[in-house]
């Protein structure tokens, strides 16, 4: 079942005087595991925009096409409705981050909805324990690193219980090992809670190991849309520009030398066992 859904999705923002996203039309299932990907400036961020509303309400400009999120229309619905289906967390933690402890932080979207104060309470509590963050609700956000802020902006997220969690590039302040921490959060969302992800990445070699569904984007359009070992396996993926996993790029080396491998490999440990396999058979 589609969770979103976007056809000839067009889109200029009021100051363009180019086309930002041009005749998209994707579809999302409920529980999929999405990476978003493609060149700065391709359109991801402003898709993403799509999916809670900030476009067209919040940016203005001319919107062309459709995009329902839940079953909801978008052009149709406020902001504020959007947001108790879809939630989005910022590429710095710090423009989602505001209140004196990181349990204001958390309750802060949940105050706005309305909720009673027990059921908050609950929310708030689940949200910090399913992030591992539980023994900082104390502490203010500024006082802690990089990939504790970025927690806290997912479980700020996770306590509004949205169907859809949208992630615009969350890791690009962490080191490698703080960003690969982000991902297994994400992804433990998404498998253990059946929130459908979509992340928009550009570190391939560490997200695509979770996605089950990636999107390339180019100059506002959809390039590419597919399984991920579909779309990395394609030499126009590497021509793209875009990082594949230096995994599969090793499978396109070998395959243009007539070395045959069983199937694409997306993560390291895949490349390794392959390559046992085809040593073994020479």
């Amino acid at each position: 079942m589609a969770v979103i859904e976007t056809k000839g999705l067009t889109y200029t923002y009021p100051s363009g005087t180019k086309r930002a996203l041009e005749d998209v039309s994707i579809t999302i299932e409920r529980g999929e595991f999405v990476v978003l990907t493609g060149p700065s400036g391709c359109g991801k961020t402003t898709l993403c925009r799509c999916f809670n509303g900030l476009v067209p309400h919040f940016y203005g400009g001319k919107l062309e096409g459709n995009v329902l999120v839940t079953g909801l229309n978008v052009h149709e619905h406020s902001i504020y409705e959007l947001a108790r289906h879809v939630g989005l967390v910022f590429q710095n933690p710090e423009n989602q981050l505001f209140a004196l402890s990181v349990e204001k932080d958390v309750a802060f979207g949940l105050e706005n909805l309305g909720v009673p104060r027990d059921e908050m309470k609950k929310r708030v509590d689940w949200a910090l324990q399913t992030t591992d963050i539980e023994d900082l609700r104390e502490r203010a956000p500024h006082e802690l690193s990089g990939g504790q802020q970025q927690r806290v902006a997912i479980a700020s997220v996770l306590a509004m219980q949205p169907n859809v969690m949208v992630l615009d590039e969350p890791t690009s302040f962490l080191d490698p090992l703080g960003a690969q921490r982000i991902f297994e959060v994400i992804n433990e969302l998404n498998k253990n809670l059946g929130i459908t992800v979509v992340l928009v990445e550009h570190r391939l070699d560490l997200a695509a190991r979770y996605a089950d569904h990636v999107i390339i984007m180019d100059e506002g359009r959809v390039m590419l849309d597919g399984k991920p070992r579909e779309i990395f396996g394609l030499e126009k993926t590497r021509l793209m520009g875009i990082g594949i996993p230096k995994s599969t790029r090793l499978y396109q080396v070998l395959e243009k030398s007539g070395v045959h491998l069983s199937k694409v490999p997306i993560t390291s440990e895949e490349a390794t066992q392959i390559l046992k396999e085809v040593l073994n058979r020479d």
